[in-house]
């Protein structure tokens, strides 16, 4: 998908799917799995959300593959776009890690590995989707065309990324 906020909505389906398979374990991790999982999902994905509105923005652009080299352009956006797919990701210092480590500690306390399994496909499947987004921001080579000049977001929309991501992060530490 080259549409970057219809990506992130597919991806919700697959991240609220952790929930429900939480939920099936039957287990107090898995349950309080579940439960922070709704917490770092929206913290996450908002954040991933206010991305996107910030990069229209500031930008105009939509598609994932018009996004080459723009975090040097803006890297505010691009670095809490970072963190936001990090906790999607299910990666330290984020709660989504925390979520998914209690949903799999659920899993070996219930022995159930094809959870397992399944947590560790679909977290690999999130970092193939999320990743190369961040990629093509920072490491590939900007379009070149002049008449696109643009810088970061207004203030008030770095605010709202700011305070999403340390919700995102406060959650790994709280």
């Amino acid at each position: 998908q080259d549409n970057l906020k219809r990506m992130l909505a597919y991806s919700t389906v697959s991240q609220l799917s952790y929930i429900v398979l939480a939920a099936m374990l039957a287990s107090a991790a898995g349950a309080l799995g579940g439960a922070l999982h709704i917490a770092s999902h929206a913290f996450g994905k908002i954040t991933l959300f206010f991305c996107a509105g910030a990069i229209y923005v500031a930008a105009g652009k939509t598609e994932i593959s018009q996004l080459r080299g723009i975090g040097r352009k803006m890297p505010w956006t691009m670095a809490a776009f970072t963190v936001g797919a990090i906790s999607i990701i299910g990666l330290p210092p984020t709660g989504g890690f925390v979520s998914k480590w209690f949903i799999l500690l659920g899993a070996v306390q219930e022995r159930e590995f094809i959870v397992l399994l399944v947590l560790v496909v679909s977290t690999l499947l999130s970092a193939g989707y999320l990743l190369p987004v961040i990629y093509t921001a920072f490491f590939q080579a900007p379009i070149n065309n002049s008449t696109q000049q643009h810088g970061e977001a207004p203030l008030p929309i770095l605010i709202a990324l700011g305070a999403s991501v340390a919700l995102t992060f406060a959650m790994f530490f709280y």
